[in-house]
């Protein structure tokens, strides 16, 4: 990744790209409250979705692992 997004950046790049907070949220499979508080600063993206999202919109340097598997589902 050639840097790390600041909020407003990352805002500017979904605008860019025509996509509004509930669109990018659903396309992702991440909740939008999440991302709007990430957007704000209210989140700071350390852990659990917070994290994915941070990731994902290029605000944060990191990896998203896969999702753990409950007892009740089948392994891929």
């Amino acid at each position: 990744m050639p840097g790390i997004r600041t909020a407003a950046q990352a805002k500017a790049w979904l605008e860019h790209q025509g996509k509004s907070v509930q669109q990018f949220a659903r396309e992702h499979g991440v909740d939008p409250a999440t991302t709007y508080q990430v957007l704000a600063g209210r989140k700071k993206g350390r852990r659990g979705e917070a994290h994915k999202v941070a990731v994902l919109l290029g605000m944060k340097d990191g990896i998203i692992l896969a999702e753990p598997e409950g007892p009740d589902q089948e392994p891929a």
